[in-house]
């Protein structure tokens, strides 16, 4: 019997997890814990990490796990690793659903860093109004540029002080629009836009957005993940777990 581990978080996780639901493949969703209130999924959902790549090996046996897609954000790098480890050790099947990269569109003006610890360096030294949509984890990399006025968009509020003594927090949850996205920009006066390049739809809205003002974006790319299967959409991820099953895998 086919039992799906789904490591999630994303918005493409989302759909493949109705997909699965809609097949009648049994699955269990896996989130981080990075957020207070998770987005509630139709499957069987735990929360919070394994403790390494032992503890996930551990919780695969334990849960009999025969395949696991890994459909985390493009820069969880560390769990990504984890599940390649993982899985080569218990010789489970592994693909990783991987959406596209952004690319530029004509009248888009942006840089690409090699990783997120360029991006404080590709921004000005003159006071700028930045939007930093890189979420919470590596706002301290900024601090090394305190005289701009940074704009955050963040699922949750802030637990400890921020790094950053310029900054305002707004909340809010994707996926984003282009229309709410250029009126925030225009609300907080931005000059530059700092991003992940993560792909997808659900997070676009302020590539677009920045677009139409006119305004510079900075893209920190993608960090180097193991493993060869990849899945660009969720047609893939079911066509692959049907032929694993074919294949008695």
């Amino acid at each position: 019997m086919m039992r799906v581990l789904l490591l999630g978080g994303t918005t493409e996780a989302s759909a493949l997890a109705r997909a699965l639901v809609k097949a009648e493949i049994d699955a269990v969703f896996s989130y981080a814990g990075r957020t207070d209130k998770p987005v509630a999924q139709p499957l069987p959902t735990r929360v919070g990490g394994f403790g390494g790549v032992a503890g996930l090996v551990a919780y695969l046996k334990a849960e009999a796990i025969t395949h696991v897609v890994d459909a985390t954000h493009p820069f969880a790098a560390g769990m990504s690793n984890n599940a390649f480890v993982a899985c080569a050790r218990q010789d489970l099947p592994l693909v990783r659903f991987e959406r596209p990269p952004w690319e530029p569109q004509e009248g888009d003006d942006w840089t690409f860093v090699p990783d997120l610890t360029a991006l404080p360096a590709a921004l000005p030294d003159s006071p700028a109004r930045v939007f930093l949509a890189i979420g919470k984890q590596q706002l301290a990399l900024f601090a090394a540029k305190p005289q701009h006025r940074y704009l955050l968009r963040l699922v949750d509020p802030p637990r400890d002080p921020l790094p950053l003594p310029r900054a305002t927090v707004v909340l809010a949850r994707g996926p984003f629009d282009v229309a709410g996205d250029t009126s925030l920009m225009q609300t907080h006066a931005i000059t530059h836009v700092v991003a992940k390049n993560a792909g997808g739809s659900g997070a676009r809205a302020k590539l677009d957005a920045a677009r139409a003002l006119g305004l510079p974006v900075i893209l920190a790319d993608r960090p180097d993940l193991p493993g060869e299967v990849a899945a660009n959409d969720v047609t893939e991820v079911m066509h692959w777990l049907h032929h694993t099953a074919l294949r008695g895998v």
